[in-house]
């Protein structure tokens, strides 16, 4: 098997059992932007901060370019095209704010050039801003994955693979349109780290928001933080802030991707954080029962069915210890609610049928807090803010 197979042999077969922290509770700090580096690291053109600059000027420009773009495309043009659908519902005698079901929102909008020209220019913008990535880091394929190599087995922290796991079906399409999805590409941590750079429109290129939502996870009440774990962690940027938070503390994050997890561990290993990164499933964890002070994820419950939202709400409850805290974050987690404009239904339509967001229609009808109550947890719906609202989420495991 030669050195692309997806998630690397030799870190597969490790077994990664990170020590259990001092029973005690972790002092709380703020996330720092060391860079560290490590042997046969790969960083033609240096970093900036937390984050490695892209390898070449060329690629930079492109994506500094894109990003540009996008934000022209979030705010000015959807900014008229929200105007044009308000007027294309009033010349109908319609209100564009009286909740209109979708297929009305569809056959009034779908042939009106000027918000066809918007989804157009949105989802082109997508596909090149994924493919310049992807295309950059497999013309140099044999580096990348020798820099990975170089950290599979490394320290700070510990990586677990799995390539023997039976990856459930609805993981396997190409979400946000990203070529081979989470699961399909040994870069897909890469192209997934600085592609959603440009989603951010450089608001978190050292990973600022990362670093806000790890600093609002709450503990539990009382205080006592030995082990935390981050549901669905991508390429580990919450994780690593939850650590720099929590330096006692022993912390985990899990992913079906292990080119995500894998990607993670060697930007903590750059990073100097002690992390340890594992490809599970966060409806199947692994991990023993109670062992976990709190459990968080970011952006994980619109990405997965309604059947494995609920799945995961029960592990979250199995896998946490009585007094634990589970503080999940997503777009509907806090006061923010679904949207019943025209303008925005016909986004998360589009959202939905051209990028490539599989289960939004079921996260828009999904009962987190039943899920969360059926599971056995008490919800405070008024928890401290996250993300999107004024509040959040927070389920309590009874003590």
């Amino acid at each position: 098997m030669d050195r692309r197979t997806l998630v690397g042999v030799a870190a597969a077969a490790m077994t990664s059992s990170a020590s259990a922290a001092t029973p005690k509770a972790a002092t709380s700090k703020t996330a720092s932007s060391t860079h560290q580096g490590f042997e046969g690291d790969f960083e033609p053109r240096g970093t900036t901060g937390r984050l490695e600059r892209l390898p070449t000027l060329e690629l930079e420009s492109q994506q500094d370019f894109l990003t540009s773009f996008r934000k022209w495309t979030d705010r000015t043009f959807n900014s008229v095209c929200a105007t044009r659908t308000n007027e294309l519902f009033k010349a109908k005698g319609l209100d564009p704010n009286g909740d209109p079901d979708i297929q009305t929102v569809i056959d009034i909008i779908k042939d009106d050039p000027l918000v066809q020209a918007s989804v157009r220019a949105w989802i082109s913008c997508q596909q090149m801003t994924w493919q310049y990535l992807r295309d950059a880091y497999h013309a140099k394929a044999d580096i990348y994955l020798a820099e990975m190599e170089k950290t599979d087995l490394a320290g700070p922290g510990t990586l677990e693979l799995n390539p023997n796991m039976n990856i459930p079906d609805y993981t396997k399409h190409e979400i946000h349109l990203q070529p081979g999805g989470y699961v399909g590409d040994e870069f897909a941590g890469h192209v997934y780290h600085y592609g959603t750079n440009n989603f951010y429109k450089s608001s978190n290129d050292q990973d600022e928001l990362h670093i806000k939502f790890a600093a609002s996870v709450p503990p539990p009440r009382d205080g006592k933080v030995m082990r935390i774990l981050e549901l669905g962690c991508a390429t580990g940027q919450m994780t690593v802030a939850l650590k720099q938070r929590f330096p006692i503390a022993e912390v985990w994050g899990i992913d079906v991707g292990g080119p995500l997890v894998r990607y993670a561990h060697m930007r903590g290993v750059d990073l100097g954080v002690d992390v340890n990164f594992a490809q599970r499933l966060a409806e199947d964890t692994k991990f023993p029962d109670s062992h976990f002070d709190m459990i968080t994820c970011y952006i994980l419950f619109h990405e997965v069915t309604a059947k494995a939202a609920v799945e995961i709400v029960r592990e979250a409850h199995r896998i946490l210890r009585p007094g634990g805290v589970f503080f999940p974050i997503d777009f509907y987690t806090g006061s923010n609610k679904v949207s019943n404009n025209a303008h925005a239904k016909f986004r998360h339509y589009w959202d939905h049928r051209w990028n490539n967001e599989v289960w939004w229609n079921e996260y828009e009808n999904l009962d987190l807090v039943g899920a969360m109550r059926a599971a056995g947890f008490s919800v405070d719906e008024k928890g401290p803010p996250a993300w999107i609202g004024t509040t959040n989420l927070l389920g309590t495991k009874s003590a």
